[in-house]
């Protein structure tokens, strides 16, 4: 009996001190700290944020702020009008939005000249 009790209390211990280290590992699926930031701004923003994008030849849809719009179906007020497989264009009356999947990427073909355009916004709205 005595043998079963130091056996228990040594795997308790044991347990306790093994949670204890796990608190020091980091999420290794984690963007970097940069990216994290700048996607935890955008998010506190308020704006719309577009997080996927599903292509088929049977279906066009886009995940916008967690919600699920087919293209031509509304987002709140505003109807989704064009879709790619890195952007969606998001159109309120005159107003159009444009969200990008990859706000801090800019593509450049090589050889061209950079634009030198602030590429860290998620939505770009226009009117017109």
């Amino acid at each position: 009996m005595k043998n079963l009790s130091v056996q228990l209390a040594v795997l308790i211990v044991s347990c306790t001190i093994m949670t204890g280290a796990a608190q020091g590992l980091t999420d290794p699926t984690r963007p970097p700290g940069a990216l994290a930031q700048t996607a935890e701004a955008t998010g506190a923003a308020g704006g719309p944020v577009l997080q996927s994008v599903m292509l088929s030849p049977e279906r066009k849809v886009a995940v916008i702020s967690g919600e699920m719009v087919v293209l031509g179906g509304r987002y709140g007020a505003s109807r989704l009008v064009r879709l790619t497989e890195s952007e969606a264009v998001l159109k309120n009356g005159a107003e159009t939005t444009v969200l990008r999947m990859y706000p801090l990427v800019e593509k450049n073909i090589a050889g061209t000249k950079k634009t030198g355009g602030d590429s860290r916004n998620n939505a770009v709205k226009t009117v017109r």
